[in-house]
C-alpha cells in the first residue's frame, strides 16, 4: 500500500476506443492488487477490475480540455483510456501505477498475497494434481533403453534443468557430466519423448561450445547413446532451430553447432526460426495493428504482413511437423537445440509432440505438456513474461507463439481437440497473471527456492476443476482426424489472425457469443430434449404394456376347433365377423373360408400335446390386426365365465358363414 499515492479519483472517464461518445463516467479506486473502475452513471453497479500484474505499460498522454488522458495496455491486450480531470491526480495514478505493474522481488507477485477459501490439504492436493512421472511412464519409461537420471538431483550439473532426467541406458555419469561442460549453460541432451511403438526420440539441449574447430568426446558419446537407444535407425537428425546464419554468428563467441565430421551418424538440418528480439518487435507491430480506431482492408493486411507475424507461425509449425514425421514416419531419432535450449526448442518439442500424441490435444495432456517442455525444462516466464522489473530486451512472446501454433492447429483439426479457444486464451492470462504459482521464476530450481508449492496455488487444477468450460464440442476421441499423426498444411492461406486473442476485448468489434459456445448451448439443450424422449418412451412402453390386448379362442368338443375368440376390451382396430371364417382370416372375399395352412396348427383337447401359447408374432397386412396371441383352447367353463380370466378379456361368438345375410 505504501507505493498508492492516490487511492481514489472521482469523476474519471473511461473512453470507448471505437466510440469515443460512448465514454463512461465513474469513480477510480487502487488497491494493492488491483485498479477498480466503478461506473456510476447507471444503476446498475458495473465495474472493471485490472490486474496490476497484467499491466504492460502505463503512457500519460497529452492534456487536453477534458481532462488528462492515461493510457493503460495489458498483457492479456487489453487496452484502457482513461481520462482523469485533474493534471496532479493522473500524475499520482501514473506513477502508482508504474510501480505497482513492475514488482521488484517475487514476494511483491500476485500469487503469494492471493488467498482463495480453500483449505491447506486441498491446497497441497492441488499441486500433487500434477504427476510428470506418470506421463513418462505413460510413454513406457523408464525401460532397457531410457533410464531415469538423478544426476542433476541437486542441480548441480545444469541449474536451469530438472532434478530428475531420462538419459540414455549406456550414459554413465562420466558420459553426462562431460556433455554438460560441452553445452550451454549446461543443458545436456535429455529426453522430451519417447514413442514406445518405434523406439524413435526427441531429444533436447542446448547449443555446443564448438566454436570452430572444438570437439569433445564426452558430447559424441552422449549423441552415440541417443543414436544406439534407437535399434531400429543407424541415423539420426540433429535439428538447430536458429536461422543458419545465426548459428554461424555464434561460431565467433565459441559456440555453434556440431560439426558433422565430429559426430558418427548423424544429419544435420537448419530451421530459420527468429530470435527473442525479432518474435518481440513482431508482436509489438501487430498489437499497434490492433489499436487502429478504423483501419482499412488494405492497411489492415499490408500491417499483418508487414509484422511477420504469421510467418514466424508458421517457421515454428514447420519445425514441429518436421520433427514429428521424423519420428513417426521415418522412426528416427532428433535431438533438438538453439542458443540456450529454453525458447525455440520448447516451442519446436512440444509442437511436434502435440501433432504426435493425441493425450497432448486433451485437456490434461496440454497441461501436462506444458509442464514438461516449458515449466520443468526451464523456460524463463520471469524474464520472458517480464513478472519483475528487469531488461526489457529479456521479454519476448515465446509462450504466445507455442499457443497460438495450437490454435491454428484446432482450426485445420476441429474434431482432434478436447478443449476450447478459451482455454487457450485462459491459460495466456494465467501465465502472466502470476496469480498461480506455476510459472512463477525461471526454472525448477528458483520456483523450489521459493516454494511455491507451500506458498501458491496451482492453476493445473482450477482449470481442471473448470474444465466443463473448456471443452470442445466437436471433440471425436475415435474420429480419424483424431488418431495418430496430424498433417497439417502450412501452405499461406491456412494461416489466420487469431482475432480471439488479440481483439477479444473490444466491443462490437466481433461476435460476443462465439461459435463454440453456440454449439455448446445447442449440445446442452439436444441432451435435455434426448433425455425427455427417452422418458417419453418409456411411458408409452407402460401404457402400451396396460393397455394391450391379445386374441384367445375357444374349441368346440364336437368340431374339434376353435369357434371362439376372446379379444381384448380394445376392438377399435379389429375387423367385422365376416373377415374370420372357422378362427382364420379371410385374405378374399369374407364368404369364402380359408382353410388352415397346418391341420396340426390346432390341437383337440384331448390331444396329449402342449399347445404353443404364442402363435404369431407378427401383423397381417390384409386384416390389419396387429398382433394377436393364440392361446390354448379354454374349457367350457372358462368360456362361459368371463370373469375368470384374470385380464379381464370379453369373449366375441364367431358367426358361422351360412348365417351371415
Amino acid at each position: 500500500m505504501e507505493h498508492i499515492r492516490l487511492p481514489k479519483v472521482e469523476n474519471v472517464r473511461l473512453l470507448d476506443k471505437v466510440s469515443p461518445g460512448r465514454s463512461r463516467v465513474g469513480i477510480l479506486y487502487l488497491t494493492a492488487t488491483h485498479s477498480i473502475f466503478v461506473e456510476s452513471d447507471t444503476g446498475l453497479r458495473s465495474e472493471t477490475w485490472v490486474l496490476h500484474s497484467l499491466v504492460c505499460s502505463v503512457e500519460k498522454q497529452t492534456t487536453t480540455s477534458s481532462g488528462c488522458p492515461l493510457l493503460v495496455r495489458c498483457k492479456n491486450f487489453q487496452v484502457l483510456l482513461f481520462s482523469i480531470p485533474r493534471e496532479p491526480d493522473c500524475h499520482d495514478v501514473y506513477l502508482s501505477l508504474q510501480r505497482l505493474s513492475h514488482p521488484e522481488g517475487f514476494v511483491e507477485l500476485y500469487c503469494f498475497s492471493y488467498k482463495p477459501n480453500i483449505v491447506e490439504e486441498e491446497r497441497r492436493q492441488d499441486w500433487a494434481f500434477m504427476d510428470l512421472k506418470a506421463n513418462y511412464s505413460r510413454m513406457g519409461l523408464p525401460n532397457s533403453l531410457w533410464k531415469l537420471s538423478s544426476i542433476n538431483q541437486h542441480y548441480k550439473v545444469s541449474s536451469s534443468y530438472p532434478a530428475d532426467l531420462f538419459v540414455p541406458e549406456s550414459a554413465t555419469p562420466p558420459v553426462v557430466v562431460g556433455s554438460s561442460k560441452f553445452r550451454s549453460r549446461g543443458r545436456f541432451p535429455a529426453l522430451s519423448y519417447y514413442s514406445k511403438e518405434n523406439h524413435a526420440a526427441i531429444c533436447r539441449s542446448s547449443q555446443p561450445l564448438s566454436g570452430f574447430s572444438a570437439r569433445c568426446m564426452e558430447d559424441e558419446q552422449m549423441l552415440e547413446a541417443i543414436l544406439r537407444s534407437n535399434p531400429r535407425s543407424d541415423f539420426m537428425y540433429v535439428v538447430d532451430t536458429r536461422p543458419k546464419l545465426n548459428a554461424i554468428a555464434n561460431r565467433a563467441a565459441g559456440k555453434g553447432y556440431e560439426i558433422e565430421d565430429n559426430y558418427s551418424n548423424i544429419k544435420f538440418q537448419f530451421m530459420g526460426i527468429e530470435n527473442i528480439h525479432v518474435m518481440r518487435n513482431s508482436q509489438q507491430k501487430v498489437l499497434e495493428l490492433c489499436e487502429l480506431r478504423s483501419p482499412s482492408m488494405s492497411d489492415f493486411l499490408e500491417g499483418l504482413e508487414s509484422s511477420g507475424w504469421l510467418k514466424h507461425i508458421k517457421a515454428i509449425l514447420d519445425a514441429g511437423i518436421f520433427i514429428s514425421k521424423a519420428i513417426a514416419e521415418e522412426g528416427v531419432s532428433v535431438l533438438v537445440h538453439c542458443s540456450d535450449g529454453w525458447d525455440r526448442t520448447a516451442q519446436v518439442c512440444s509442437v511436434a509432440c502435440v501433432l504426435l500424441d493425441q493425450f497432448y490435444r486433451t485437456l490434461k495432456g496440454l497441461m501436462v505438456l506444458i509442464e514438461k517442455d516449458w515449466v520443468s525444462f526451464g523456460h524463463k516466464f520471469s524474464h520472458r513474461c517480464d513478472h519483475l522489473a528487469g531488461d526489457p530486451k529479456e521479454v519476448s512472446p515465446i509462450i504466445d507463439q507455442f499457443l497460438e501454433c495450437v490454435w491454428q492447429l484446432m482450426e485445420q483439426f476441429p474434431c482432434a481437440f478436447e478443449f476450447n479457444e478459451r482455454f487457450l486464451i485462459t491459460i495466456h492470462s494465467h501465465i502472466y497473471s502470476c496469480q498461480f504459482g506455476n510459472f512463477i521464476g525461471n526454472s525448477q530450481r528458483e520456483r523450489r527456492e521459493l516454494r511455491v508449492g507451500e506458498r501458491t496455488h496451482s492453476l493445473w487444477r482450477y482449470l481442471w476443476t473448470n474444465c466443463a468450460d473448456f471443452i470442445n464440442p466437436l471433440y471425436r476421441p475415435d474420429h480419424s482426424q483424431t488418431q495418430g499423426l496430424l498433417r497439417p498444411s502450412t501452405a499461406p492461406y491456412c494461416f489466420k489472425f487469431w482475432k480471439g486473442l488479440y481483439n477479444r476485448f473490444d466491443r462490437g468489434m466481433h461476435p460476443r457469443q462465439s461459435v463454440e459456445d453456440y454449439l455448446r448451448a445447442i449440445q446442452e439443450e439436444t441432451q435435455q430434449l434426448e433425455e425427455q424422449l427417452a422418458s417419453h418412451k418409456q411411458k408409452i412402453s407402460q401404457l402400451e404394456k396396460e393397455q394391450s390386448w391379445s386374441v384367445s379362442w375357444k374349441t368346440s368338443p364336437s368340431e374339434k376347433s376353435p369357434d371362439v375368440w376372446a379379444l381384448g376390451s380394445d376392438l377399435t382396430g379389429v375387423n367385422t365377423p365376416q373377415d374370420y371364417i372357422g378362427g382364420f382370416f379371410s385374405s378374399s372375399s369374407p364368404r369364402t373360408p380359408k382353410a388352415p395352412d397346418d391341420s396340426s396348427f390346432f390341437q383337440p383337447p384331448d390331444s396329449k400335446q402342449t399347445a404353443n401359447p404364442v402363435c404369431s408374432n407378427g401383423s397381417d397386412q390384409e386384416s390389419g390386426i396387429a398382433d394377436l396371441s393364440c392361446h390354448s383352447p379354454l374349457s367350457e367353463d372358462n368360456s362361459r365365465n368371463q370373469t375368470s380370466d384374470g385380464l379381464g378379456y370379453s369373449a366375441a361368438q364367431v358367426i358361422p358363414s351360412n348365417q351371415i345375410t
